[in-house]
């Protein structure tokens, strides 16, 4: 698993996105205004929506605003038009970098994420310039210690998920994008309830940081992290658990 992977799922443990519900909930409202405006809105019939819901729900959203969210998305009420955007370039060492966004500013969004790649070693590229490093793929975490770890590969395998990825106290279920939302249903009826589930760019080779590079890039991250316009960042990176460990635990 890349360092990206691994970081995100520290910041998950230590409550970092209950800290920011109020970006999660603009995020979610977004994605399903995007997801309802490309497939209509049935969930039942467009899954990218199904899914858009059903995080909603995770994170406590209420009804009211999943149903004006979908409003918005079909040209029922009036509103801001987003528009999803990818971002592509390196970071301190060498790590590939990809940033998704949704907006309704580019100019505003792409200054933004510029910045903060000039701000922390990084060079934002042209598109396409570090995608190819990257698989999407579904991705289901499951922490090792809250579920049987036999089980959960059988029950995957069942499923025909893609791999099954074991690091330290996490398990990976990897599936095809297509296959993502069928999987997902298929283990949480097994009662596999997963930690975070997502479809993700999965890189294909890494590279490892130390010293000033990993500390730049956990900080290159954070900062695009941070944008509200950004929905998710990719990387290739890697490193030392005591790095990750000693940066986790910083202020």
């Amino acid at each position: 698993m890349s360092g990206h992977s691994k970081w995100a799922t520290i910041k998950r443990k230590k409550g970092a996105a209950d800290a920011k519900r109020g970006k999660i909930f603009t995020q979610v409202i977004r994605e399903i205004s995007i997801a309802a405006g490309l497939g209509g809105c049935d969930p039942d019939a467009n899954p990218r929506l199904r899914l858009a819901v059903q995080k909603a729900r995770s994170v406590n959203m209420p009804r009211d605003n999943i149903d004006r969210a979908i409003k918005k998305g079909t040209g029922e009420l009036g509103g801001e038009n987003y528009e999803e955007v990818r971002y592509e370039g390196y970071g301190p060492g060498g790590a590939a970098v990809i940033v998704d966004a949704t907006t309704d500013n580019r100019a505003r969004t792409g200054a933004e994420v510029r910045y903060a790649f000039n701000r922390y070693s990084g060079n934002l590229g042209a598109t396409g310039c570090v995608s190819f490093m990257f698989e999407r793929l579904g991705v289901l975490e499951f922490d090792r210690a809250s579920v049987d770890a036999d089980k959960l590969m059988e029950a995957a395998i069942e499923a025909n998920a893609k791999d099954i990825v074991e690091d330290g106290d996490t398990l990976t279920v990897q599936t095809a994008p297509e296959d993502f939302a069928r999987v997902k249903e298929a283990l949480e009826g097994q009662s596999f309830t997963p930690a975070s589930a997502k479809l993700a760019m999965v890189p294909s080779s890494t590279v490892t940081l130390s010293g000033t590079n990993a500390e730049q890039m956990i900080k290159l991250y954070e900062a695009l992290d941070e944008l509200e316009d950004v929905s998710e960042v990719f990387a290739n990176f890697e490193m030392s658990d005591d790095d990750m460990r000693r940066m986790s635990s910083s202020p």
